[in-house]
């Protein structure tokens, strides 16, 4: 049996199926108050909570903790709303510092604000995933010296996402994650429709392949890779 982990989808979405011999896991993941009721209404046995870059200007209830595995997702975008850098920069180092406390991982988006990004990784320093990893090789060196795992989404299969496979081939495997983001981001070969969890299969086979790695050997080191992140010892 082939086990592979999806390790960033947001709810409600259909699983979908996956070829014989292949099971699943996932992690469902938050990000808003909406988010997060349907991350934990999913019940995957895996659930990640937390408040995203969209989220600073919204009424922020506190999260209850005690049964995820992870803070998230967090992080910073500038690509649509640079104009309200500093308020997310404010929600980003929140949400790193209640990880802090709470001693859990957090799930990180990141784009377009590289800088910002590990400024606040440095001065408040936490671990687990960049999710959906969209930039350069240099900037995902840096994350790595963090000691961060460096997931990677459908993107990588797309054909303009060249700088996305340069830096896989530089993540070593037991730093390496593989997601869905569903319902976003459907890999080659289903680009343009909703994306589902067992759309990881088709992501992993890619990133097996560009790694030149045996697919049974892909899935079981990314699998194992998630577990140590998500439940360390």
């Amino acid at each position: 049996m082939i086990r592979l982990f999806d390790t960033h989808a947001h709810f409600p979405v259909e699983l979908g199926s996956l070829p014989e011999g292949v099971e699943l896991t996932v992690m469902a993941v938050g990000g808003s108050p909406e988010l997060n009721r349907a991350a934990i209404a999913a019940n995957t046995g895996f659930v990640a909570l937390g408040y995203d870059r969209d989220q600073i200007e919204v009424e922020r209830a506190p999260i209850d903790y005690k049964n995820a595995n992870a803070v998230g997702e967090i992080g910073l975008d500038y690509h649509y709303s640079p104009q309200t850098r500093l308020k997310q920069l404010a929600l980003f180092e929140e949400q790193l510092e209640l990880a802090q406390k709470l001693d859990k991982p957090v799930v990180i988006h990141t784009r377009e604000a590289d800088d910002d990004t590990l400024a606040c990784l440095r001065h408040i320093p936490a671990r687990g995933i960049i999710h959906s990893f969209t930039g350069s090789p240099g900037f995902g060196r840096k994350l790595l010296d963090l000691g961060f795992m460096v997931s990677f989404s459908g993107i990588v299969t797309f054909r303009a996402a060249d700088n996305v496979r340069e830096t896989a081939k530089v993540v070593p495997l037991e730093r390496l994650l593989v997601e869905t983001d569903s319902p976003y981001l459907a890999p080659v070969p289903l680009r343009g429709t909703p994306n589902v969890p067992a759309n990881v299969y088709h992501t992993a086979k890619f990133l097996a392949e560009l790694k030149g790695v045996e697919f049974a050997d892909f899935a079981a080191i990314t699998y194992q890779n998630a577990l140590t992140t998500l439940c360390p010892a």
